[in-house]
């Protein structure tokens, strides 16, 4: 892929403008969030012409963001945020991806480092038997049609009511876990059918399980509000989304909002931002599908959540209350959700796109749960899996600046293809091993796509959501164990 040659103008330390007259048919500018370190990564591949062409849809409000994760994607950069207007914006699956609702869930535990380093192996070994993972893997969950679609309307609620957890996970989770405009019928019987033997899997790609160790600590009133009291204290990071039925839905609207985006009268410079209006029939049936699959993955990390504390409690023989493992958040990173947000004074009902992004909501927000009202939303930050990882919170900053969003991990630097062929995933082990993490994968030779080498470095990242004040870190933590699918 070439790199891209356009014109940006610096806007201070941490942010960059692509003007609307760079391409005629910008609606609004494109903003970019990156150091001058960075940015010229970035402009090694064409994202931040995808920056610019998400500019041209329909209804777009103040701008088209980038988060500093940046990196090319379908239609949408990944670490793409857009806001449409819902009077008379349009929705564009582009700008959610395929992976539904990928995204992370966060336990905490009273363990330390000292207690689990001991006993890691068996537990890692322990977990990767006790939850299904790997490509097309099948769930020890069985459904039958008629039980997805009470799973896909109610999410984590389904999971929670069959046992798989606990009530004060809803209270601890993004929409407590269920998007209510979620529409069954607006699935199609493939996503169905692809859905069905997928419940509560790790699935594989970037998707994994992570034992994690506090390492620092920078709010320390912040973290004691999330149940994280020192460094050495043992975390899990649960990363998945909505599998082979959230990638369905995707690929089935994407070729009816080709047709729409006809239909409509629809200009746009690149057709994988296909689109339909809001308001119409294609618009509001790809945004209860959506729904489904962000809902199916909210049961899918409820019920992962369980068996890893199913795991634990076997392997330490204490009982979960003992163990103290409770969930901190879990939060999307690809989904679209109709906010109220205010613009030029204004409160404007539009449709926020967060496509490898955080929703990163400031203190006192309505939809932040009670228990963090005062600290704000947490915002949870993987990193690769041979560096560290971050807890943040969102800021009033991000409420004004980025529709409440902030980046949602490292961002990749090498494409799969390109990360396979410079390293074997043997090695990848070898070095893991050598660090003090244990891996354990279905697949060795897929490792190599998980590379670090592929990726940015997340504290790069990291500070620039920081600095420029559209999150606030609080914890760094690093892995101790990993599991690949």
């Amino acid at each position: 892929m070439s790199k891209w040659d356009g014109k940006l103008r610096k806007l201070d330390a941490y942010r960059w403008e692509i003007s609307p007259d760079y391409k005629p048919g910008m609606k609004v500018p494109g903003i970019v969030y990156a150091s001058d370190a960075m940015m010229e990564s970035i402009k090694e591949d064409q994202s931040l012409e995808q920056v610019a062409n998400v500019a041209f849809l329909p209804g777009i409000m103040k701008y088209s963001l980038a988060m500093p994760d940046i990196h090319w994607g379908y239609g949408f950069p990944i670490g793409g945020v857009a806001a449409t207007r819902v009077s008379d914006g349009v929705v564009s699956p582009g700008g959610v991806g395929y992976d539904i609702n990928c995204g992370v869930r966060l336990l905490k535990t009273n363990l330390t480092e000292e207690e689990v380093r001991p006993r890691i192996r068996d537990l890692i070994n322990h977990i990767f038997n006790n939850v299904p993972s790997g490509l097309g893997s099948e769930g020890k969950i069985v459904v039958s049609e008629k039980d997805l679609k009470h799973l896909m309307a109610e999410g984590a609620h389904w999971a929670v009511k069959k046992g798989y957890g606990q009530k004060g996970d809803l209270d601890a989770t993004e929409e407590m876990g269920c998007m209510r405009d979620a529409d069954p019928d607006a699935v199609s019987s493939k996503a169905i059918k692809r859905g069905m033997p997928q419940s509560g899997t790790l699935g594989s790609g970037n998707h994994f399980l992570e034992i994690q160790t506090v390492k620092e600590i920078f709010d320390q009133a912040a973290a004691e509000a999330m149940g994280i009291i020192a460094p050495g204290q043992v975390l899990i990071l649960i990363h998945t989304g909505s599998r082979g039925l959230g990638h369905q839905v995707c690929g089935d609207y994407l070729r009816i909002m080709e047709t729409a985006a006809i239909k409509y009268s629809i200009r746009l410079p690149d057709k994988q931002l296909a689109c339909a209006p809001i308001q119409s029939d294609e618009g509001k049936k790809y945004l209860s599908a959506m729904a489904c699959a962000a809902n199916y993955a909210w049961a899918n990390r409820q019920c992962i959540a369980h068996w890893i504390r199913e795991s634990f409690a076997a392997i330490f023989h204490k009982s979960l209350e003992s163990l103290g493992m409770d969930q901190v958040y879990d939060v999307a990173h690809n989904i679209a959700k109709i906010e109220t947000h205010h613009v030029d004074g204004k409160a404007v009902s539009v449709c926020v796109h967060r496509k490898g992004a955080t929703r990163a909501f400031p203190p006192h927000h309505e939809d932040v749960p009670e228990k963090y009202k005062d600290i704000g939303q947490p915002v949870l930050i993987p990193g690769d899996m041979g560096r560290v990882s971050y807890i943040a919170l969102g800021s009033e900053k991000a409420l004004a600046e980025t529709f409440g969003s902030t980046c949602h991990g490292a961002g990749r630097m090498q494409s799969r293809g390109a990360a396979k062929r410079s390293q074997r995933g043997s090695d990848v082990a070898h070095d893991l091993e050598a660090r003090g993490i244990t891996i354990k994968t279905g697949d060795m030779s897929a490792l190599a796509e998980e590379a670090s080498e592929a990726y940015k470095d997340i504290t790069q990242v990291i500070e620039v959501a920081h600095q420029s004040g559209i999150s606030k870190k609080v914890v760094m933590t690093a892995p101790i164990g990993v599991i690949k699918g």
